[in-house]
């Protein structure tokens, strides 16, 4: 489980827990021989196309960590089963320090004291604030002023709450003192650089042919199926009902897909296939690549006007009674927009508002928590889809589910940028059991969800996994 404490204040998870819970196991086997003794050197994935046994990046060696030798077939012929495992990388979650910056990883500080070094970042942090505020004769603009207001409001809750889990995973041992770390300088970490564009890739797609929209766009991934092209996977919802993971191949890159998990690659503008695949969901999860100041000045990524995000089709995907949830961050702006535009225009209701409080493993907020720029906190609009003919979600006793108001959601935050905590075990008591679940702008996939994007596949890349050795 990735819930590590729950308390009344929320939830201490374990993100890197939650990813390795899920079955990432490749079944391979030799190719069938003519005879009992005879055994060609070909490996099979059991995935979309013919691969070698090697990739590129950190799990180009492997190593098989389980092998059986099957029956013969009809035919006679014995081949031999290998099944791999892997894990995400730990490193990617390896957060040791408060601040972080991409200067933290470029400088390796000497100083053997712990106390030393983290007043040294809090005294920079004191001075490049002051000098800022000097620069801007301590004026703040109105987005600024709701800002500061709104922290003032949350802020006790936030500490508090946080304070309560911390210590509960201190306790524990989940998370540890700083002294008890070894005073060392954390390694760079190596992601892989340039390697499948997904979304130029989801541009390439609208210039293919469309099918007709009455046919079932699904792609269910078979066993032996290894003709599928980068076109199929355009045009229809992708399907592995299978208990195992499989490999699929988009443009020499390697991406593993978990067992039960099910994706559609495509822009906002191709949404057509997710509203014909003839589902509607109980959990909708979103993830809005929301415009601001430093994204348009990095073009780090696309972002998404109000007007665009208000056109995302949630009456025609959400189920009866669908509980939406959206993630977005502490501008003002954005947050008066959900609660006053968006939500209304789709029909939901607000039924709480949640906080995501992300810690360093020796539980230390990532930022300071009155920094007025950034902040170790986000938040998540909960709402469900209000229906004439909807009968309210129940407990087996009869009794309305609510939803409590501000709870927090405390977790060590992956490296990677836009890598969210998973919320499938926070929200189970709030949702239908064996639902259908839907997460849009997802960057990876997850059991028993359907995940929509134009980076859908992104953390899914076989670079951010290595390969456990025999016995692991």
């Amino acid at each position: 489980m990735s819930v590590v404490h729950q308390l009344s204040a929320g939830w201490l998870l374990d993100h890197l827990s939650f990813i390795n819970k899920i079955n990432y196991q490749l079944h391979q086997h030799h190719e069938p021989c003519c005879s009992k003794n005879e055994f060609t050197t070909s490996v099979y994935f059991d995935s979309l196309q013919v691969d070698s046994v090697s990739s590129s990046g950190a799990c180009a060696t492997f190593i098989a960590s389980d092998s059986t030798t099957k029956p013969e077939n009809d035919d006679g012929e014995y081949y031999e089963l290998f099944t791999q495992k892997f894990v995400f990388r730990p490193e990617l979650f390896d957060v040791t320090k408060p601040y972080i910056t991409p200067a933290v990883h470029k400088e390796c500080q000497q100083s053997n004291e712990k106390e030393d070094l983290m007043n040294g970042v809090e005294k920079e942090i004191s001075i490049s604030i002051i000098e800022k505020k000097r620069k801007r004769c301590a004026v703040f603009n109105q987005g600024e002023l709701d800002a500061m207001e709104y922290h003032t409001k949350i802020r006790k809750l936030i500490l508090d709450g946080s304070l309560q889990l911390i210590q509960e995973g201190l306790k524990s041992g989940f998370l540890n003192p700083l002294f008890e770390k070894q005073d060392k300088c954390s390694k760079p970490i190596i992601l892989p650089l340039d390697t499948c564009n997904l979304s130029e890739l989801c541009e390439m797609a609208k210039h293919l042919p469309s099918l007709n929209e009455m046919e079932h766009q699904t792609l269910q991934l078979m066993e032996e199926d290894t003709s599928v092209t980068e076109q199929d996977l355009f045009l229809r919802v992708v399907e592995n009902n299978s208990s195992f993971t499989k490999v699929i191949t988009l443009m020499g890159q390697k991406y593993l897909l978990p067992p039960k998990s099910s994706f559609l690659l495509s822009d906002i503008s191709c949404m057509q296939p997710l509203l014909n695949y003839r589902k509607t969901f109980d959990v909708i999860v979103i993830d809005p690549p929301w415009q601001n100041k430093s994204v348009k000045r990095s073009n780090r990524y696309s972002y998404l006007s109000p007007l665009q995000i208000k056109q995302i089709p949630i009456p025609k995907l959400a189920a009866p009674n669908c509980l939406v949830v959206t993630w977005v961050t502490n501008r003002q702006k954005h947050l008066r927009f959900i609660k006053e535009e968006l939500y209304p225009s789709w029909s939901v209701e607000i039924v709480a508002e949640w906080h995501w409080v992300k810690v360093t493993s020796s539980g230390e907020f990532v930022f300071p928590l009155d920094s007025p720029h950034k902040k170790p906190y986000e938040g998540l609009i909960l709402g469900r889809v209000q229906e004439k003919t909807a009968l309210p979600l129940r407990h087996a006793d009869g009794n309305v589910i609510p939803i409590p108001d501000h709870k927090l959601i405390v977790s060590v935050p992956c490296t990677l940028h836009s890598h969210k905590p998973p919320l499938a075990e926070v929200l189970k008591d709030y949702i239908k059991p064996d639902g259908e679940y839907l997460e849009l702008f997802a960057r990876n996939l997850q059991p028993g969800w359907t995940s929509w994007g134009n980076e859908v596949l992104k953390f899914q890349h076989m670079d951010y996994f290595i390969a456990l050795e025999s016995g692991s």
